[in-house]
């Protein structure tokens, strides 16, 4: 499992070292949580890793679905499932 390391930096540190924040979150891919008084406000964190982040919940909510299909009954046996498909393609 991934673990994304966090670092915490006011939001003083975005306005005046936005240069070496984004470095940080790129070459240590840690995310940089911004805090406004002393409060949690925003994540900075590299493109890559918001893109992993993405594509990770995605798949999730794939499965998450996937796994109600199956609770509510909503399946098809699988040589039903590559019928339908080899007719799909047959189409195409």
């Amino acid at each position: 499992m991934h673990t994304l390391q966090e670092t915490i930096r006011p939001s003083a540190d975005l306005r005046n070292h936005y240069s070496e924040i984004s470095r940080h979150c790129r070459e240590e891919n840690e995310a940089v949580i911004i805090t406004v008084n002393g409060r949690g406000d925003t994540v900075s964190l590299s493109y890559e890793e918001y893109k992993r982040m993405k594509s990770r919940i995605e798949l999730l909510e794939i499965l998450a679905e996937a796994e109600d299909d199956v609770k509510n009954g909503r399946v098809a046996p699988i040589s039903e499932t590559f019928d339908d498909l080899r007719q799909m393609l047959r189409e195409e």
